[in-house]
C-alpha cells in the first residue's frame, strides 16, 4: 500500500497587507483573509485524498502573533484532521521563531512539532516504513547549515527530511540554514520537504527528490501567479511520485495594456475589458487581482493622466462584472503619439514642463530627491523598504520614473486647466 502526504510550507497566517493600494475596505478583507482559506484548502485536500500525514515545513505563522482568534482558527484546523487519523509534521521556520502562539499551542498526539535538536519519526503503513526527520530553530537567525545535525538515513525505510532553508540564496530572502541542493541529494534521504522560499521549485535526482513547495497564497503582487502545494505518493517499491495542487484563493496578476492609436475614451475601456476578460479566462483560482499597466501612444494621455481616478472606476467596474475580478492598482506609463510641434514648443505649459525636466535632471535636485526617499524608507516597517529598490543602480530607476509621472502629471492638471 502506497504512503502518500501533503507537503506545504510558508503560509503566513495573519500575515500583514504589503500593498498601499489595498483601500477597497472588501478587497483588503479578502487578501487578509486568503492566507487562512488556503491553509483551509491544504486541509480539505488531505481529507479529500486520504492521505496518511501533512507535512508543513515552516512558517505557519508570521511572525509575533497574538492573536487567540488565530490559535482557535489553527486548533480547528488540526482537528479536523486528526479526527480523520491524520498525523501532521511541522517544524519552526524563522518567522515561526518569533512566534509566542507556536509555543504555546497544545497539540493533539497525532501532531508532531520537532524541536531544537533533530528528532526522527517512525511511521509504518501496509509494512512501508517511513521515517521523517526534523529540526526546527528556535531563532529567527539560523546564518549556518542545519544539514549536519541531521541524521543519516535509517536503513530499510523510506526517510524524508524536513528543512526550512534558503539553500544558496534567493532574491528577496534571507540567508537561512543554507545548503546546496548538491548536499541534499547525497545525504541518503528519499525526498527533502522544504520551505523557507516563496517560489515552487522542485530538484529530482537519481538518489532524492527535493521540493520547495512555495508560497500556498500569494500576499501582493510580487507573488504573483498561481500559488500551490505538493501531494507526495510513496510506491511500495519506495518510487516517489509528486503532484502539484492549486491553494491559492486570490491570484494576483501583471496585465499590461497597449492603448497605441486608441483615440477615444470608449476605446480605452474596451480594451481594458478585453485584456481583464482574457486574463480572467486564465486564472485557476477563484478571485483574480490585477494590476494593470497601460502602455503606449495615444492622444488621450493627457486626458488619461488627468482623469487616472475615473479610468480607475471604469476598469474596477468591469472587474466587478466579469465576477470574482479586482484591480488591485493602476499604472499610467502613455505618451503623446510622434513629437512635439512649434506652437507646442511655444506653449507656457510646454516650456514649465521642459524646465522641470531640466531641473530633474540636475545632480543637485536628484541628490536631495535620493535623501529624501532614503529618508522615507528608514521610517517604513522593514516588510515596506523595498518600494523604491534593493540598490542604488534600482533607486535611480525608482527615481526616474518618479520624476517622469510626477511632471507629467503637472503638465496634465495644468493642461486640463487651460482649456476649460
Amino acid at each position: 500500500m502506497a504512503f502518500r502526504f501533503v507537503h506545504t510550507a510558508d503560509i503566513h497566517l495573519d500575515s500583514p497587507l504589503r500593498s498601499l493600494a489595498l483601500r477597497n475596505l472588501e478587497l483588503a478583507e479578502l487578501v487578509g483573509d486568503a492566507s487562512r482559506q488556503a491553509f483551509i484548502s491544504i486541509v480539505d485536500l488531505c481529507l479529500e485524498e486520504r492521505v496518511d500525514a501533512l507535512v508543513i515545513a515552516g512558517d505557519l505563522y508570521d511572525g509575533d502573533q497574538t492573536s487567540m482568534k488565530t490559535a482557535r482558527f489553527v486548533a480547528t484546523q488540526i482537528g479536523r484532521l486528526h479526527q480523520a487519523g491524520i498525523r501532521v509534521f511541522k517544524i519552526r521556520g524563522n518567522h515561526d521563531a518569533l512566534s509566542r502562539i507556536s509555543k504555546q499551542l497544545v497539540f493533539p498526539d497525532s501532531v508532531t512539532v520537532f524541536g531544537g535538536r533533530a528528532q526522527s519519526v517512525l511511521q509504518t503503513s501496509g509494512g512501508l516504513d517511513v521515517v521523517f526527520h526534523g529540526l526546527s530553530f528556535t531563532h529567527s537567525r539560523a546564518p549556518e547549515s542545519l544539514l549536519p545535525k541531521y541524521p543519516t538515513a535509517r536503513g530499510g525505510a523510506v526517510n524524508i527530511g524536513i528543512m526550512h532553508t534558503s539553500l544558496a540564496g534567493s532574491p528577496g530572502h534571507d540567508v537561512y540554514a543554507p545548503c546546496s541542493v548538491a548536499d541534499l541529494h547525497s545525504h541518503g534521504f528519499d525526498y527533502w520537504a522544504l520551505g523557507h522560499i516563496h517560489v515552487r521549485q522542485v530538484y529530482p535526482g537519481a538518489r532524492a527528490t527535493v521540493v520547495m513547495p512555495g508560497i500556498p497564497q500569494g500576499r501582493d503582487i510580487n507573488e504573483a501567479g498561481e500559488k500551490s502545494t505538493t501531494l507526495v505518493t510513496i510506491r511500495d517499491d519506495g518510487a516517489v511520485e509528486i503532484e502539484e495542487r492549486l491553494t491559492s484563493v486570490v491570484q494576483f496578476e501583471r496585465l499590461s495594456v497597449d492603448l497605441t492609436g486608441t483615440i477615444e475614451w470608449p476605446q480605452v475601456v474596451t480594451r481594458v475589458r478585453v485584456a481583464l476578460e482574457q486574463l480572467r479566462s486564465h486564472v485557476r483560482s477563484r478571485h483574480a487581482l490585477a494590476r494593470v499597466d497601460l502602455t503606449g501612444a495615444s492622444p488621450l494621455s493627457w486626458q488619461l493622466i488627468r482623469d487616472r481616478d475615473l479610468l480607475l472606476a471604469e476598469a474596477q467596474q468591469v472587474a466587478g462584472q466579469l465576477g470574482d475580478t479586482w484591480i488591485e492598482k493602476l499604472d499610467l506609463d502613455v505618451v503623446s503619439p510622434g513629437t512635439e510641434t512649434v506652437e507646442d514648443t511655444a506653449d507656457p505649459i510646454f516650456e514649465l514642463a521642459a524646465s522641470m525636466r531640466g531641473d530633474a535632471a540636475s545632480e543637485a535636485f536628484r541628490a536631495e530627491a535620493r535623501a529624501f526617499i532614503q529618508k522615507t524608507v528608514a521610517e517604513l516597517p522593514a516588510e515596506g523598504r523595498d518600494f523604491a529598490g534593493k540598490s542604488e543602480a534600482e533607486l535611480d530607476i525608482f527615481l526616474d520614473r518618479a520624476l517622469a509621472r510626477g511632471i507629467d502629471q503637472v503638465t496634465a492638471r495644468l493642461k486640463a486647466g487651460a482649456s476649460s
